[in-house]
């Protein structure tokens, strides 16, 4: 799932506050290369024993990814169910509590950005 109109594409952090930023609301880092970036934040359904991913993907866009000056643009947001025994599916259906929870860590981080 997608989620659009979060007001968080687009914005730019130098990587040392968005980590920061990221960790205060629950994000960690997931994958790295030279090219982009990606912040997870895991939700666990224990009703229906399964798990959810909240990811925010970002791209540098002046400096190296490894430097914390390095500018880094978040490109998007989406949520999918984590697939066993490894991955991420979008098209499955979220759980409305789920959703609330993704929303509201988002809007907390946007906050924080926007500082």
């Amino acid at each position: 799932m997608l989620f659009e109109n979060t007001g968080l594409v687009g914005l730019k952090s130098d990587l040392a506050y968005l980590d920061e930023s990221m960790d205060k609301v629950g994000f960690f880092r997931s994958q790295w290369d030279y090219n982009f970036a990606t912040y997870d934040l895991k939700f666990e359904d224990k009703k229906n024993n399964a798990d959810y991913y909240l990811r925010i993907n970002t791209r540098p866009i002046d400096g190296k990814l490894e430097s914390p000056h390095a500018v880094l643009e978040i490109e998007a947001v989406y949520m999918g169910k984590a697939m066993r025994p490894q991955g991420i599916e979008y098209e499955s259906p979220i759980p409305q509590h789920l959703l609330t929870n993704a929303t509201q860590r988002l809007e907390d981080l946007k906050r924080l950005l926007d500082a």
